[in-house]
């Protein structure tokens, strides 16, 4: 099985607002960018967005390792669904679940591939993770 890594980051004018999402992936010493966006967004649904395009630019199963810096989105796959699919999709005070679509299709993606959920600091010292910012914001810009 493929090891690949995927760092990924969204971006968000204003919340809501323009958007962009972007991703790395690294596979055998080789990197692919992928970048797109949407005119009326949250960062939320931009960071989510740049897991799933990322996992779905997979051809096969692989083992990825994710490196994101949006606890939402790590939270959210690695503990909070299963209480949300158990609950019909509604959180532990009964409300509907943001963004459920996004999340059904990241579950969805998820379940393909063997995945390693790894969490890094924002704008810090992760090269990659910056430059998927970068990418992210850009995106994000260009719509305005």
């Amino acid at each position: 099985m493929k090891h690949v890594q995927l760092i990924t980051d969204g971006a968000c004018l204003g919340n809501p607002g323009p958007g962009g999402w972007a991703c790395i992936l690294r596979y055998n010493g080789h990197k692919r960018e992928l970048v797109g966006s949407a005119p009326h967004t949250t960062n939320n649904r931009m960071e989510l967005t740049a897991v799933i395009e990322g996992l779905k630019a997979l051809r096969e199963p692989c083992e990825v390792e994710v490196i994101t810096d949006s606890e939402y989105v790590k939270n959210g796959i690695t503990k909070w669904i299963h209480a949300w699919k158990r609950n019909g999709w509604r959180t532990s005070a009964k409300k509907p679940v943001q963004n459920q679509d996004l999340w059904e299709e990241l579950d969805q993606q998820v379940a393909r591939h063997k995945i390693l959920w790894t969490w890094t600091k924002g704008h810090a010292d992760h090269e990659d993770n910056n430059r998927a910012d970068e990418l992210a914001a850009l995106a994000a810009r260009q719509q305005v």
